[in-house]
């Protein structure tokens, strides 16, 4: 059993790697922004007293200073997973709203650890594909991206629009999180994930439509209709679900062989024209929703797309890849849950 700290406890891929923390025997600290939401979470999991499951408020991750009582525990915390972050595209202040919160909230968590949690050993952060994805060469067929890939972003293109600051964002908060570990050699070891899309099914207590992750939006695009006239392109071809990088945030956690990595975590490719045609399977009574089978779009393009390179997940922490039907068909099951 390890002791953890959970950093946004409230979000998306946190809500799933609480299930793994607890199903796996770890003691677990979750941040949350509000009392409101602890106790939403605490509601979730009836069967866990204190000593398994408890919260600290952080009310603003970019403020200086924000998690130095959070990392503080008795007994202490061995592990930290820092998975809180903006991710938003209603912005519009690129510094303000997106570059300061994500590199602030990040180097922040890691001098609080270093001044008041020696006990730590290990911590993982939730970095993106976004930090990999060089977005200027497009779909770049000849190339397949892995671990060993940079975001080539400058400050002055991240300030151009907000998907480039969140790109921007993701690239220069673990940048900064491997220099600030080089830099200032602390006790504990730091191991990133870099996902791409993450599909799966939205924790019941946690979502209301209004509230979805980015890009579960896209497959309630299709069941609300909003693609009747026209499939959006795909833009990344690139997915994971959320239980397979709950899973891997874990995983990176408790292998002595994932310290000091990043983890390209993908499941491989898909388009949207795919997630249409597993809809259009598996869910007739969506069929008035969603666009006629003669619309065209949303496929791959003719030139073919980058490849990927996922061996270090599979083989340092065993993920073993959800399909992707399961995955579209499980997001779609729990969207109808609350009102798809």
């Amino acid at each position: 059993m390890t002791r953890v700290l959970l950093s946004g406890g409230s979000g998306f891929i946190a809500a799933h790697v609480i299930d793994v923390l607890l199903k796996r025997g770890h003691s677990v600290v979750t941040t949350v922004r509000s009392q409101e939401k602890a106790n939403k979470i605490k509601e979730a999991h009836p069967s866990y007293g204190k000593d398994k499951l408890d919260f600290a408020i952080v009310e603003d991750i970019a403020k200086e200073g924000a998690f130095d009582e959070a990392v503080k525990s008795s007994p202490p915390f061995e592990a930290v997973i820092h998975t809180a972050s903006p991710f938003h595209f209603n912005v519009t202040d690129v510094q303000k709203q997106l570059l300061d919160p994500a590199i602030i909230g990040t180097t922040g968590i890691l001098k609080s650890i270093k001044k008041s949690a020696p006990e730590v050993k290990r911590v993982v952060i939730t970095s993106s594909f976004a930090a990999l994805v060089n977005p200027s060469k497009g779909t770049w067929p000849e190339h397949t991206y892995s671990e060993a890939d940079w975001s080539p972003l400058t400050h002055e293109e991240a300030l151009k629009d907000p998907a480039s600051g969140y790109r921007a964002s993701k690239t220069f908060a673990e940048r900064a999180a491997w220099e600030f570990v080089e830099k200032e050699k602390p006790n504990f070891t730091l191991a990133t994930m870099n996902p791409p899309f993450v599909f799966g099914p939205v924790v019941h207590y946690l979502n209301s439509l209004n509230a979805l992750n980015t890009s579960n939006q896209r497959i309630a695009g299709f069941v609300q209709g909003k693609y009747k006239d026209e499939i959006p392109p795909t833009g990344t071809y690139l997915w994971v679900d959320v239980r397979d990088l709950a899973l891997g945030h874990v995983k990176a956690m408790e292998e002595d062989k994932a310290q000091g990595k990043r983890f390209f975590i993908t499941a491989g490719l898909f388009s949207n024209k795919q997630i249409l045609e597993i809809i259009r399977k598996n869910f007739p009574e969506y069929k008035d929703q969603l666009p006629s089978e003669s619309l065209e779009g949303g496929d791959f393009p003719k030139e073919g797309v980058y490849k990927f390179n996922n061996s270090r997940s599979k083989e340092i922490l065993g993920i073993e890849f959800t399909p992707f039907e399961k995955s579209v068909v499980d997001t779609v099951k729990s969207l109808k849950s609350v009102g798809a």
